[in-house]
């Protein structure tokens, strides 16, 4: 059965290819097509994520009403069952099938991109739509629109992998099931996108933005299509009752933000609780936080599920301050409980709760000593709603422009803005991750240089480091070394002995204090009596990511080069600079190479492509020499002067393609090689036996 599936799935791959090579498209159009394809499955997703919400909620044992109703009307026992018999179903279906669904799924889209290239296994969109629904549906305090975020990245990738695009392609499909997913959940498709390019992509420079517009606008042309133009809230008229109000939502911000800190402080320790230190099976971890939760549902079961029908109050003002600050707190907790202990379902709503009550209780307090200056409590609760958003996720424009498509009123625009900026810097100056990259950064995952670093680890030490340098002797009196560090360039110098071993390292900074003296102690004074032992010291098989670090460690700008790691031999230093030069070039050649390589590989009717005067891009056979032997052993680069930049392999029914290989990859005698370099050298290469 699995190899028929393949097989049906190979045919439809090799059919649509020949389509499109029929139709000669091209690769932008090609991109648009494949995100109408996107924005149409997340917008359905939306629909059915939806749909099997209510039918879960709408689950009556009572005859009327739905669960929710039913739990929150009865006795305390019911409130601690189901939500424990939720999370009895959640825990076993995550743990076994798709580990990737557990919590709010925002960071797991952001790791398939940092480091699997945007691949999402198909799986995880059907795990993660049953899971959020079964634990919204049985009283789990999270939201509906991170899991629909994940489900609409992972059809992205699906497609994307179906298609075989590039890497750095697939990883923009990934961003259109994002914004396609927030776009269809909020019926704000200017604010999928822009989720889209600053949280998932966490690039406003992305190269195809028109394609992730596309899917957005997709999504939300489904969305309104079969259910209607609908609003996720009952949003009053806004009202900006003085120019003085302004001062307040400065303060509103600096509120908001230290409720996002405490949000993301407490979502991280319950993770880590239940992660390190409760000795229980995961797969029954997510029964035990139902019991957390039904026990505080026991108190204030408004913070079950959802929660819009409590915002929904808040932003008609018709809560009281002190009971909308007790659910602010508790809907906390909940939701902490919820998804640290393996939950699964998104953080979205429940920023937004907790933005409402925290704005509600705020303009409580302020109406009620300058009624003349400010509006009504509810009109603070919209805009904390944006205010908490920000300051948890740290992406106050995509926070701006949700609550603003919410309203569609102007006016609200500039306190939004004020309440969002500043939620979010008092947050950041607070905790320096949000509540999706400090996931990541536990896990050990470089967040804010993620793709710096990537690059940074496949340059190597030996193609950077400087074998003429500037070193001092450990003999050499103080006038010499004065004397070496004026005539060498940089801030540190290696100190070595007579058989160019490593001994320390000299600083200009060390010499600061001797230089008043000199008279005194210029030939008395010797390298070893003033040098420092904290040296560093990289090999040449080292990556500049290795070097960098090791720099840090001091603030140094440079770093002796030893033979090997047990030697002390010194052979060169690499500065910090040479490396940036190198980490420059590098991402100019991956740009260039990745928009070629995938440009050629479109079309099998182009199998040559001129980019530069005497240069070309071309598919050619691997010499018979070639095969059984990787790329590192044949050195293409330095022996012919030619860029592999990517190997299609036929061996299969299925075309694959690695775009910008790795070092290490063995050649095939079904490969066939997609270079650039000299037309005369690939010439030469095509002429090789």
């Amino acid at each position: 059965m699995e190899l028929a599936i393949k097989k049906y799935f190979s045919r439809s791959q090799k059919w649509l290819a020949a389509r499109f090579e029929r139709a000669k498209m091209t690769e932008h159009l090609f991109m648009i097509l494949v995100a109408i394809v996107i924005g149409i499955l997340a917008g359905f997703s939306a629909i059915l994520i939806r749909w099997l919400i209510k039918t879960i909620s709408d689950i009556s044992f009572t005859g009327t009403g739905s669960l929710l109703e039913n739990i929150i009307a009865s006795p305390w026992y019911w409130k601690l069952l189901i939500p424990f018999i939720g999370g009895l179903i959640v825990g076993p279906l995550i743990y076994f099938f798709a580990p990737e669904a557990k919590g709010h799924g925002v960071p797991e889209v952001m790791e398939a991109i940092l480091l699997k290239g945007g691949n999402i296994r198909p799986i995880v969109a059907v795990i993660k739509a049953i899971a959020s629904a079964i634990s919204i549906g049985t009283g789990g305090s999270v939201g509906r629109e991170g899991p629909i975020v994940q489900i609409g990245s992972s059809l992205g990738s699906t497609v994307g992998q179906f298609f075989r695009v590039p890497t750095r392609r697939l990883k923009t499909l990934v961003g259109c099931g994002a914004a396609a997913g927030i776009a269809a959940a909020f019926n704000a498709p200017i604010a999928g996108a822009l989720f889209a390019v600053e949280i998932i992509l966490m690039d406003f420079a992305v190269a195809q933005f028109s394609p992730i517009v596309i899917s957005s606008v997709m999504a939300t042309v489904i969305s309104h299509s079969y259910e209607g133009k609908f609003s996720a809230f009952h949003v009053p008229p806004y009202q900006y009752v003085s120019p003085y109000e302004i001062g307040f939502y400065f303060l509103l911000g600096a509120v908001t933000g230290l409720a996002a800190y405490l949000f993301i402080k407490l979502l991280y320790l319950s993770e880590d609780y239940f992660d390190n230190h409760l000795k229980v099976p995961g797969y029954l971890k997510p029964a035990i936080g139902g019991i957390g939760v039904g026990i505080i549902a026991i108190f204030t079961p408004n913070i079950m599920g959802v929660g819009y029908g409590s915002i929904n109050l808040a932003l008609h003002g018709h809560l009281l301050w002190y009971v909308a600050l007790i659910l602010m707190f508790t809907k906390i907790f909940a939701t902490s409980v919820t998804l640290g202990s393996g939950g699964s379902g998104g953080i979205f709503a429940p920023s937004l709760f907790m933005g409402a009550m925290v704005g509600l209780t705020f303009g409580w307090i302020v109406h009620a000593y300058f009624p003349s200056v400010t509006a009504e409590p509810g009109a603070y609760a919209l805009v904390a709603m944006g205010g908490l958003v920000a300051g948890t996720t740290r992406a106050p424009i995509t926070a701006i422009i949700i609550v603003f498509e919410l309203t569609n009123d102007y006016q609200i625009v500039l306190p939004l803005m004020i309440t969002c900026i500043i939620s979010m810097i008092v947050s950041a100056k607070l905790t320096r991750e949000s509540i999706y990259t400090l996931k990541l950064v536990l896990r050990n995952i470089g967040i804010k240089e993620g793709t710096e670093i990537n690059i940074m680890e496949s340059i190597f030490v030996k193609d950077v480091y400087l074998k003429n340098f500037t070193w001092i002797n450990a003999n050499d009196n103080f006038n010499l070394i004065v004397n070496k560090i004026i005539q060498g360039r940089g801030r540190e110098f290696p100190v070595l002995d007579e058989e160019m071993n490593l001994i320390g390292v000299i600083t200009v900074d060390m010499i600061k204090d001797y230089l008043f003296e000199t008279d005194t102690l210029g030939n008395v004074l010797i390298a070893r009596d003033i040098l420092s032992t904290e040296m560093e010291s990289v090999t040449p098989t080292d990556n500049c990511q290795t070097a960098i670090d090791k720099m840090r460690l001091k603030d140094f700008e440079t770093i002796p080069v030893v033979e090997n790691e047990n030697s002390r031999k010194v052979i060169g230093v690499v500065k910090i600079k040479d490396i940036q030069d190198a980490y420059n070039r590098e991402v100019e050649r991956r740009d260039i190479t990745s928009t070629l390589a995938s440009s050629i590989t479109m079309s099998k009717k182009k199998p040559e492509v001129h980019f530069l005067e005497g240069y070309e891009i071309a598919e050619i056979v691997p010499p018979r020499s070639f095969v059984g032997r990787t790329i590192k052993e044949l050195n293409v680069r330095a022996r012919f002067g030619v860029d592999i930049l990517s190997i299609k392999n036929n061996e299969s029914d299925t075309l694959q393609i690695t775009a910008i290989p790795s070092p290490d990859y063995m050649i095939g005698a079904n490969d066939t090689l997609v270079v650039a370099g000299e037309i005369g050298n690939i010439n030469m290469l095509k002429n090789l036996s």
